[in-house]
């Protein structure tokens, strides 16, 4: 079981979009997939037709006492694809509990609990530093860090990798990261300059492809579907399509030296 950040301290970059469509990949492909909504706006939940104001069955009832992480889980049109939901009541989190100790684990001793179930776990993080994006860095195997190819967003980008370096030190281990540019546009000198100032800075954390901006992704999201579910020869889709392959080829390598 591989499971799979999606984190920036920026929103608005394309976090929602890269975790959906990575997962709809996996799924597609025969994967059994798990997503993980751990941002209380619930942008990944509304995505597959819940509320985070009502669903019963979310990620917050995780922290509250809640031990079997299998009886908060829902289905998805998708099928392989399954859905831990968000809930409203997650931005209380770090209010109720942030300094109780042993709460930046609770997500990866639950997940744990899923090795049998799933092939790949993707959780979606919320765009600030709190105890949700901590237990997501503690649960994963590889960091996905999507970035808007504009000169705001690369600034963004210091801070989540400050942050990742910080919670690095503390766990005391690494964590295979990605970055991945995204809502590239070839036609503007600024989105161009900006994916030059990211290869250049980050090297070969970057990965070499680029999501380009595709009207396509949009409309699969007003379908509610992974966009390989809507049109898989989009350049959104094969962008998508092919930093999964990236991914797989990643967790295998990995495998393989850890070995």
């Amino acid at each position: 079981m591989g499971i799979i950040a999606v984190a920036n301290q920026k929103g608005g970059v394309g976090k929602t979009t890269t975790a959906v469509n990575l997962a709809g990949f996996l799924a597609q492909q025969g994967y059994r997939t798990l997503v993980v909504d751990l941002d209380a706006h619930g942008s990944l939940t509304a995505y597959f037709g819940y509320d985070v104001e009502t669903i019963d069955k979310n990620v917050y009832r995780l922290f509250t006492g809640v031990t079997d992480v299998r009886s908060l889980i829902s289905t998805t049109q998708i099928p392989l694809l399954d859905i831990l939901a968000s809930s409203s009541a997650l931005v209380t989190l770090d209010k109720q509990m942030g300094a109780q100790p042993g709460k930046g684990l609770v997500l990866r001793d639950a997940l744990r609990m899923l090795s049998q179930r799933y092939d790949y776990i993707i959780a979606d993080c919320p765009p600030v530093l709190g105890i949700l994006m901590v237990n997501a860095l503690a649960a994963c195997d590889r960091l996905v860090v999507p970035v808007q190819t504009e000169v705001m967003a690369l600034r963004g980008l210091e801070r989540m990798m400050h942050t990742l370096n910080m919670i690095k030190t503390s766990l005391r281990r690494e964590v295979p990261t990605t970055i991945v540019p995204t809502m590239y546009d070839r036609r503007t000198k600024a989105g161009v300059e900006a994916l030059l100032q990211l290869r250049s800075r980050y090297g070969l954390l970057v990965w070499e492809g680029v999501v380009p901006e595709d009207t396509y992704l949009r409309e699969a999201s007003k379908n509610h579907l992974p966009v390989a579910y809507m049109s898989d020869r989009s350049k959104g889709a094969l962008a998508y399509a092919m930093l999964t392959d990236h991914i797989r080829a990643s967790e295998s390598t990995q495998e393989r030296v850890s070995a």
